[in-house]
């Protein structure tokens, strides 16, 4: 064994970071959203970072996997997973009803963090094990002398291309909070200013629209403005699972030859399937197909033709590339999906993405609009693109000042903002709002 890459000792450190008033189906973010940071150091002085998400669901796991990891190599990610398993068994829900199709307990809620369906004791183990997996192979990759990107089999593109994130918004939190310069955009004008900003300040040449906030009817003429403004350009429209099959049927119906594709307009894969049997805009999903046992049925009915992966819920890098495998195997798309995230997850998201042959669309990414961070030198899109970096592991450094002010806004918070909740952020403008049932139109 080289004892240069056994685990010498694992922290944790929850944060909140600024979140700005994007408007979604469930609600409106809060002023500050939870993460996890997980550093992984070894007996050789590498010290790898991962991050995920940093509700209370995740950080239980989260301390009882890193309590088991000292003394294993950052090499065993399989030991890593099995790990995961036994810390991650006392936290499923024991509230919510029924079980998913594996007898797992589930919580009745919606995972608000992602909008990805139901939260499920599957899911939170693989996004708790994912920032360890990334953690394990940047300190792997130090020690190496190697990018991530070789560690997973080697990269096949020299830059990544993301897609601008539009969302409509408030010009401020109802609540105290961090201000920002953008503004509102509640209307096609707005939506189209926001692109504008994004498309001279990145260079993005696609873009997409987080809808299922208003009227299909207001959020089809955004569309039709931003096909307006940027001919040619690919868009995309995101109502989070809000419309019922023949509100998505009328909207794919009304944008043909005008989306790119159109991301989960209705809720599971019976829904998806039925929507797709009826337009031929391509479907994409975040939300009906997030673990492999999704992954037969929903290819066998034809109800998604792109899977937007993300490595925190499916578990990782190598397994985001497992998951590529399978895609490649069926004809399926692949594209990745986009939290809040920092630049650890960013890096990670890169790396990975440079490895995957045939990524045919460009990422997502929220960070553009996330104005704190916790590396010493934030990510640059360039056209776009961000540069696949080939220093030793992720290519990031943490900034150790700044997260510790991060995490002090996290100790000093009295619980308000630990579990990230939309509804309840809306209710700071609307006492009256509730979670809305889906489909909402």
């Amino acid at each position: 064994m080289n004892t240069a890459l056994v685990i010498e000792d694992v922290r944790l450190t929850p944060i909140l970071v600024a979140d700005p008033p994007l408007l979604n189906t469930q609600g409106v973010h809060q002023p500050y959203t939870p993460r996890l940071i997980v550093e992984v150091v070894t007996r050789g002085g590498a010290t790898g970072v991962g991050e995920t998400y940093g509700d209370g669901a995740y950080l239980e796991p989260a301390r009882s996997l890193a309590e088991a990891l000292p003394g294993r190599t950052v090499t065993d990610l399989n030991g890593l997973f099995a790990s995961a398993e036994e810390a991650c068994g006392a936290s499923r829900p024991a509230d919510g009803g029924g079980g998913d199709r594996t007898g797992r307990r589930v919580d009745d809620r919606v995972d608000a963090g992602g909008l990805r369906g139901v939260r499920n004791a599957e899911k939170i183990r693989l996004s708790v094990a994912s920032a360890f997996e990334v953690a394990c192979l940047d300190a792997l990759g130090k020690t190496l002398g190697l990018p991530v990107h070789a560690l997973l089999g080697g990269k096949v593109r020299d830059a990544v291309e993301y897609s601008a994130y539009l969302f409509y918004r408030w010009a401020d939190h109802p609540v105290p909070g961090e201000h920002d310069d953008w503004g509102a955009a509640l209307d096609p004008a707005g939506v189209v200013a926001q692109a504008r900003r994004f498309a001279d300040t990145h260079g993005f040449g696609s873009f997409k629209l987080k809808g299922g906030v208003f009227e299909p009817d207001r959020e089809i003429a955004a569309i039709r403005a931003l096909a307006e403004a940027f001919p040619d350009r690919p868009l995309r429209l995101d109502p989070n699972g809000a419309w019922s099959v023949p509100t998505s049927l009328y909207v794919a119906d009304r944008l043909k030859g005008v989306l790119e594709y159109l991301e989960d307009p209705t809720s599971g894969t019976d829904g998806m399937a039925a929507v797709s049997a009826g337009t031929d805009v391509p479907l994409a999903t975040n939300m009906c197909v997030t673990t492999l046992a999704e992954v037969p049925e929903a290819f066998a009915r034809d109800a998604v033709q792109i899977v937007l992966s993300d490595h925190h819920y499916w578990g990782g890098l190598h397994r985001t590339r497992e998951l590529a495998g399978i895609c490649r195997t069926f004809g399926v798309g692949l594209s990745m999906h986009s939290n809040t995230h920092l630049g650890i997850s960013l890096a990670a998201m890169t790396q990975v993405a440079a490895t995957v042959p045939d990524l045919a669309y460009a990422c997502d990414s929220h960070y553009p609009w996330q104005t704190e961070d916790v590396i010493t030198e934030r990510h640059t899109f360039t056209g776009g693109r961000l540069t696949v970096s080939d220093a030793p592991g992720l290519g990031v450094e943490l900034d150790r000042d700044r997260l510790a002010a991060l995490h002090r806004r996290w100790l000093e918070d009295d619980g308000t903002y630990r579990e990230r909740d939309d509804a309840a952020a809306m209710r700071a403008a609307d006492p009256s709002w509730t979670t809305p049932a889906v489909p909402r139109w």
